[in-house]
């Protein structure tokens, strides 16, 4: 009863997340090498910052977490404005869960800043884990929006609190007994995820997020990570891979930004005396 409930996309995203939990639950133990990329290429110092590069450089996870939350912030004060002049009838109505699932994703870039700077200030296990549940949020809130984008609203928002406790709950696994399997299977698992999604069509009410490009930032970024020592040697000691790996991953909030103004200015245009209320 439950599944002939559910569109085509619908049942396919649940067995794909049935799937990833099966093979966290039963498939083999992975251990990792070494401690999530540690030793870093760049250790230098700066005034008593240790690590500096590979600290600092998480500052734009934190600018664009504000300015997303910021603008998430007017748009609702916005939209509450227009209720009050605009008749119910005439109102265009947000997408709520998707906006919801973008709250989740700023706000996780706030904390995956604060989680990878404390991570490598002085890199640990503990650090570590810290590091990786600040990633969960962005993660859950990201593939919340992908999934409502392609599939629907109502899938977007179960997926991400599914992402979000199936992610803490992998960070946890991890952190207690070295397994990092389930933490890859939410990283990798969840990238693959968009990845198929945005080879899909949009549904009816897309803001138009542009998941290739997600994809892009978040592969460069893996490349850099995966060419830390070399790029630190090519520069010479100029700034490490790793670093540039911080900031190409912020970028991926990019395209969830420019898809978010782009809805916000369709909804002034076709709510009438929304941008005289606004302005």
């Amino acid at each position: 009863m439950f599944l002939s409930s559910l569109s085509r996309r619908e049942r396919a995203l649940l067995f794909f997340f049935a799937s990833l939990l099966l093979v966290a639950l039963f498939g083999p133990e992975l251990m990792p090498v070494g401690l999530g990329g540690a030793p870093f290429a760049d250790d230098r110092g700066w005034q008593n910052l240790p690590y500096a590069m590979d600290v600092l450089s998480n500052l734009p996870f934190a600018a664009l977490g504000v300015w997303g939350l910021r603008w998430l912030h007017w748009h609702d004060q916005a939209h509450e404005d227009v209720q009050d002049a605009v008749p119910h009838r005439l109102l265009a109505q947000p997408p709520v869960n998707l906006l919801d699932c973008a709250w989740m994703f700023f706000a996780g870039l706030i904390i995956t800043a604060a989680g990878s700077a404390f991570y490598h200030l002085q890199p640990d296990a503990l650090r570590l884990a810290a590091d990786r549940a600040g990633m969960t949020v962005a993660f859950a809130g990201l593939i919340g929006c992908a999934v409502c984008e392609r599939i629907s609203a109502r899938a977007g928002w179960a997926a991400a609190w599914f992402v979000l406790g199936g992610g803490l709950l992998a960070v946890a696994i991890s952190q207690q007994t070295g397994n990092v399997l389930p933490w890859g299977l939410v990283q990798f698992g969840g990238m693959a995820l968009v990845l198929v999604l945005a080879l899909a069509k949009p549904v009816q009410g897309a803001i138009g997020l542009r998941l290739g490009w997600v994809i892009f930032f978040y592969g460069l970024a893996k490349l850099f990570e995966l060419g830390d020592y070399a790029i630190y040697e090519a520069t010479h000691h100029l700034v490490s891979g790793h670093s540039l790996k911080h900031l190409t991953a912020a970028l991926a909030a990019l395209p969830m930004l420019h898809a978010l103004q782009a809805m916000g200015r369709e909804t002034l245009r076709h709510n009438p005396g929304a941008a005289v209320v606004t302005a």
